[in-house]
């Protein structure tokens, strides 16, 4: 891709403004453009559409998105050393790349796009991944101002996103993706791809939309999973006591012998309409 786009090698990237990896920050870059181009086309066709980017670091997947016809990318970084190198990356795609300073969790990226097709792609920094995923799956407005999210995460956050009831990794995170979205893990990436390399595999998840998911409020549903969740190896009549307990499981027609994740996405969501 080097040749392609005619920016240098990402590890010289690195060496020359000095972008050591901070673990603070959670960050672990992606030197080999095919991949980060792997990662980019995950999410389908990017001619006219913007896309956010979050944790772009010295702009590995920046570029292959780039490279890949998106008319913009908003990116946001939170770590200023990278900035230099971003600018660089914007010089040579000039009016097509906007980078914002700051702290991801604290911007409300929606407020950030126009009309036109949006797509969400990052490596997401470990630390901060499965929070903003929940803020972009929960918006009280819905459908959302996205039409995909393509995320890199840690494997094992990855298998939780996708878990449906009965499956060792269904939780709160899998009811909140299944309730609005249709999720699926694209592809594996290993360690060493990475650098520094993690001490875990990591997992491309691609997430969908769904128009018109069941009819139920946000904090009522977070509420309900936060409690059965909580005490996952409790019988619901018991972890469920502080909302109702086993007059609520009446109401919603649900054993209360049964556990959490036991549970479907759409029995989660009547218990939380009787709330």
């Amino acid at each position: 891709m080097a040749a392609l786009d005619g920016l240098p090698p990402l590890r010289e990237v690195i060496a020359r403004h000095g972008l050591d990896a901070l673990k603070a920050l959670g960050q672990n870059f992606i030197l080999d453009l095919n991949l980060t181009q792997k990662v980019a086309r995950t999410a389908g066709p990017l001619e006219d559409a913007t896309v956010i980017e979050i944790g772009p670091g010295p702009g590995g997947l920046t570029r292959a998105i780039l490279a890949l016809g998106a008319s913009r990318v908003i990116a946001v970084e939170r770590d200023r050393r990278c900035l230099p190198a971003l600018a660089e990356i914007a010089d040579h795609y000039p009016g097509r790349l906007q980078v914002i300073e700051g702290d991801a969790l604290k911007i409300d990226v929606a407020t950030l796009v126009d009309d036109g097709p949006v797509h969400i792609i990052a490596n997401l920094p470990y630390n901060v991944g499965t929070q903003l995923l929940v803020n972009w799956l929960t918006p009280p407005r819905w459908p959302p101002f996205y039409r995909s999210m393509t995320l890199m995460f840690q494997r094992e956050v990855a298998l939780r996103i996708i878990a449906g009831a009965g499956d060792d990794h269904y939780g709160r995170l899998g009811v909140l993706a299944g309730w609005r979205s249709r999720a699926r893990i694209a592809f594996d990436v290993p360690p060493q791809a990475f650098t520094p390399p993690p001490k875990v595999t990591s997992s491309v998840v691609h997430l969908e939309p769904v128009a018109e998911p069941i009819d139920c409020a946000v904090e009522r549903l977070e509420k309900v999973t936060q409690a059965a969740f909580g005490q996952r190896r409790k019988m619901l009549r018991q972890s469920l006591k502080p909302l109702g307990g086993e007059a609520l499981l009446a109401r919603a027609g649900i054993d209360p012998q049964r556990r959490a994740e036991t549970l479907t996405v759409g029995e989660f969501c009547r218990l939380a309409n009787l709330l």
